[in-house]
């Protein structure tokens, strides 16, 4: 029996987020029109044998009611049960990246300190920009070692609207200027 990835599309504040569940787990959170959306996709299929069918599920409802609570600033932590999937590299660097509280940054460096080891920075910020359950996995919440908002991929105005939609407990010295 052939199994299914069921998905929608959510049309966010921010840009349009295609929603995915597998066997009642979250498994995609993703902006729809992101450079590496093939690749997403592809390795998410691959590894769960599976197809996209576009068809609600209940996981996907709590998702988009979670979002749109984090989006009126009535929730800072998600309570979704997902599947990450990558390797086990790319999975240690989500779930640093789960431990980025709501309202504060981190850098890449500062990931990879916590990964014990400073000299994957590059490799920390490939994990990261293929993280997707964006949002929910916090991405968005890794910054520049220099403060300036670097690589995302919703795009850096999502970005930065993130960060300003949790600002009100955000350190203030983060550089939004981006133009």
């Amino acid at each position: 029996m052939n199994q299914t990835i069921k998905i929608q599309y959510y049309k966010s504040p921010y840009g349009e987020l295609i929603i995915g569940s597998f066997n009642e787990q979250l498994c995609l959170c993703d902006w729809k029109y992101r450079k590496s959306r093939s690749t997403i996709d592809s390795r998410i299929q691959k590894s769960l044998k599976s197809e996209y069918v576009e068809e609600n599920s209940d996981v996907i409802q709590i998702a988009i009611s979670q979002l749109e609570e984090y989006f009126n600033k009535q929730r800072t932590q998600f309570d979704i049960p997902f599947l990450m999937i990558g390797t086990e590299f790319q999975k240690s660097v989500w779930d640093e990246l789960l431990k980025v509280p709501y309202g504060k940054t981190a850098s890449y460096m500062d990931l990879s300190k916590r990964l014990n080891n400073v000299n994957a920075i590059r490799a920390v910020a490939s994990a990261n920009g293929a993280n997707a359950i964006s949002i929910i996995i916090p991405c968005h919440r890794i910054i520049g070692s220099n403060r300036e908002l670097v690589g995302y991929a919703g795009g850096l105005q999502a970005k930065r609207k993130l960060l300003e939609l949790e600002s009100h407990l955000y350190s203030p010295e983060l550089n939004f200027n981006i133009e």
